[in-house]
């Protein structure tokens, strides 16, 4: 009986004992003990207690599914919509389809590794196995969402983590591809002949698009959001972002972080390029100030600048690397002429320097005997 009378009284009350034994979320016996005094106020404590128990205990049924929609709610607020976007995907592709409807307290370490093992099998649309990036990005994903699940304390431990994350069977890991100056000066002469040999200002869009791909090392959304507002004499300012990858229209946020809103100087080809740019559109009749510098009233479509990439990469007999890679061949550029790391990390808007260098630290050229040279003056 969750209620025992007790000696003493107050206020001419008798005194009463309630006492309350369940179990929390991790099957552990617990229990509550209060004191009431008077036997209509005892009743009315213990019903008090066992709806705030009631309330404050986790469903025992609730089911990774119900987990996802919880998860992704208290996401909304935090995230930026292209991130939620990524991360609805992920767990819609490779989560919810075989672990939807399993509860929460049953995951465990057999449950984790069944779900390893149904990943490295399954397979894409054309037949081939998923890339072991892909996979990868799943198992953060599925952990992130547990670990919420340990926060609310809904699990006492994420089940995911005595599993190890997905690695490359062969053990080798894919070379970071970049251009070098060279094989880009090749690249945007083709880019250059194109534009002058068609029939449209378009084509002079994508020209500067990779001009500044790659003298500034931007991010391609955010080459997207540019305009001709951010021109500041040598001076270029990136304060936003244009994703297209969402339905419906474009959508513009501020850059991925905080160090994404950064100026830099930029180099003398670069100036040229989108000086004589502007030129072309005041006499074509189409600039505006407020316009995109690439596309003008909208920007350029991301599978039009993939498909340029592509034909100027083969009409300069170049490798064809990804749009993001201009990105690295700016670092590595710099990286290569031993410019200082906190400098490549700032142009780039990396949140922390240590990204910069796990990235691009194999690039800086070797010092071993020009420091050795320094210590050997010292006598």
């Amino acid at each position: 009986m969750p209620i025992y009378k007790m000696n003493g009284s107050k206020y001419g009350k008798q005194k009463y004992r309630v006492r309350i034994n369940y179990q929390d979320s991790f099957g552990n016996n617990r229990q509550i003990d209060r004191i009431a005094y008077g036997a209509a106020e005892a009743k009315e404590l213990e019903r008090e207690l066992n709806y705030k128990l009631k309330e404050a205990t986790p469903d025992a049924s609730l089911t990774v599914g119900a987990l996802y929609d919880e998860y992704i709610k208290s996401k909304r607020s935090k995230v930026r919509e292209s991130s939620l976007h990524k991360t609805m995907g992920i767990l819609n592709n490779h989560i919810l389809p075989s672990l939807s409807n399993v509860k929460l307290q049953k995951l465990n370490s057999k449950i984790m590794q069944m779900w390893e093992d149904e990943m490295n099998a399954k397979t894409t649309a054309d037949g081939r196995l998923l890339g072991i990036k892909t996979k990868q990005n799943a198992y953060s994903e599925f952990k992130s969402m547990l670990n919420y699940a340990v926060k609310m304390d809904y699990i006492s431990k994420n089940p995911l983590s005595k599993i190890d994350n997905f690695k490359d069977a062969e053990g080798i890991k894919q070379e970071m591809q970049y251009y070098t100056a060279e094989e880009f000066k090749k690249f945007i002469s083709a880019a250059r002949d194109s534009a002058e040999n068609g029939r449209n200002i378009v084509g002079w869009d994508y020209y500067v698009f990779f001009n500044i791909a790659f003298y500034t090392g931007m991010r391609k959304g955010e080459i997207h959001a540019l305009k001709w507002t951010d021109i500041d004499g040598e001076y270029i300012s990136i304060k936003r972002s244009i994703t297209q990858k969402l339905k419906g229209n474009d959508k513009e946020t501020p850059p991925k972080n905080k160090s994404s809103i950064r100026t830099i100087q930029m180099p003398k080809p670069l100036i040229n390029v989108l000086n004589e740019h502007k030129e072309r559109l005041i006499a074509n009749g189409s600039f505006d100030e407020n316009f995109r510098i690439c596309g003008g009233e909208r920007p350029l479509r991301d599978t039009s600048i993939e498909n340029a990439n592509k034909k100027y990469a083969k009409a300069a007999g170049v490798k064809k690397i990804r749009i993001h890679d201009f990105r690295h061949s700016h670092a590595s550029v710099l990286a290569n002429s031993g410019i200082n790391i906190q400098e490549v990390a700032r142009r780039l808007g990396h949140a922390k320097i240590e990204m910069t260098w796990n990235t691009y630290s194999h690039l800086y050229p070797k010092e071993e005997e020009r420091a050795t040279e320094i210590l050997n003056k010292i006598c």
